[in-house]
């Protein structure tokens, strides 16, 4: 008897592909996959929000009469996750039968497998890369040592962000090269005779605090064009939580660059006269080499300035200034002519590696209703979601394929990452 596949086909394909989907997957297994799992429904639309933590300042008094300070505030901002395109990938075939009689399953549904993981993996990295807060080095600055590596961990010390979990470091593939040196000191033997993506990709489990990999999925972006390369505030931002609060962006007024000059998503500004300061401790904090370090933003939205290199560009990364100072994230004031200037060459194109913590950013994929058709909805333990529909086109005779994914992305804390470069 001939075998007959029609009751089970779609979980067969369904289990092959998902096992080469998560074996290719990297940057997806770095970020929270779980705040906002299950809160996408019919009533959800494209996008939904969680609250922020709360923040508070103590009070210090010598007898402990508080009745004349200031209490803290309680403020309810909101992270949001949006949903992104849906990612198909989809197949067809005259035998769909024959080819999985043939025991094909692999070499059919393996490439399938990874386009999808390309395309999430490079979105997601597009993604954070312009919702990260933080930068250190200078854009197109090759990243050549593992004192690189240490800056971006000391900047998260620094600035208080949380070690509840492990941070990551993810650099492209060449950048082994440059650590190569002492690669071999700082990578453990993984012994397991099939690794996996995720695997291959590890350089080393804990230098610096970080776990540092390489992926083929960071975003790559050319700089904005402008021969002036600094320009100046016209007029002070909202400089309050409440302002930032629900998107921690900011809009910065500015002038003085070059006419018709651009600015593009992950641009990185920094401000001479105004530092960082850590959300823990809330002091200024210092580099290697006892400076201060300045504050900095990301471009979160391309944008053509005027004739005189003047407009009003959104950044990632707002500087926050109050007199309760439990949100703070500068130690003064941005204000009319403090001077602003665009780290990198212009028209360079540059890399950046990525340095983050987990719950900087939230991924998931929203569980899809099936089609008028034979299909199988698969969800894995991190909580990616794929769904498989087998139909026909009985016209020109042919079986048809698809597999679906559709990911939502979430910037629950841009202070918490950040863009990496060499130094």
């Amino acid at each position: 008897m001939s075998n007959n596949l029609n009751s089970n086909w779609s979980r067969k394909l369904m289990k092959v592909f998902s096992e080469h989907f998560m074996a290719n997957t990297v940057l997806a297994n770095t970020v929270d996959t779980q705040t906002f799992e299950g809160k996408f429904d019919d009533s959800a639309g494209s996008s939904v929000d969680i609250k922020r933590p709360h923040k508070y300042k103590t009070i210090e008094t010598s007898g402990g009469d508080i009745s004349l300070s200031t209490k803290s505030d309680i403020i309810s901002g909101k992270a949001t996750a949006t949903v992104q395109n849906y990612i198909t990938v989809a197949a067809e075939w005259t035998n769909i039968q024959e080819a999985l009689e043939l025991n094909q399953l692999d070499k059919i549904l393996a490439p399938m497998a990874r386009e999808m993981v390309t395309t999430l993996e490079l979105n997601l990295g597009a993604f954070m890369a312009k919702n990260s807060a933080l930068s250190v080095g200078v854009p197109g600055t090759a990243i050549d040592a593992w004192s690189d590596v240490a800056k971006a961990s000391s900047l998260m010390i620094a600035m208080g962000v949380p070690t509840d979990s492990d941070w990551h470091y993810v650099c492209g593939p060449y950048v082994q090269q440059a650590l190569a040196g002492v690669q071999n000191g700082l990578s453990p033997a993984n012994g397991n005779l099939v690794e996996t993506a995720w695997e291959k990709a590890l350089i080393s489990k804990n230098f610096a605090g970080m776990r540092v990999s390489m992926s083929n999925y960071l975003p790559s972006r050319t700089n904005g064009t402008s021969a002036d390369r600094a320009g100046t505030l016209t007029g002070a931002p909202t400089l309050t939580y409440v302002g930032a609060k629900d998107s921690m962006k900011q809009v910065w007024a500015v002038t003085g660059f070059s006419n018709g000059a651009t600015l593009v998503a992950g641009d990185i500004l920094e401000v001479t006269g105004r530092y960082y300061i850590s959300q823990g401790s809330r002091q200024v904090i210092f580099d290697e080499a006892g400076a201060q370090i300045k504050f900095r933003a990301t471009v979160a939205e391309g944008i053509t300035l005027g004739a005189s290199g003047e407009g009003n560009v959104t950044v990632v990364g707002a500087g926050i200034y109050e007199a309760n100072g439990a949100y703070n994230t500068i130690n003064s004031a941005l204000a009319t002519s403090d001077v602003i200037t665009v780290l990198g060459s212009s028209a360079a194109v540059v890399q950046p590696a990525l340095f983050y913590h987990p719950d900087a950013f939230s991924l998931t994929t929203i569980a899809l209703p099936k089609l008028f058709s034979t299909d199988t909805v698969w969800k894995s333990e991190q909580g990616f979601s794929v769904r498989v529909s087998r139909y026909a086109d009985g016209d020109a005779n042919k079986q048809k394929v698809r597999f679906d994914l559709l990911p939502a992305f979430g910037a629950i804390n841009p202070f918490m990452a950040g863009q990496g470069f060499g130094s």
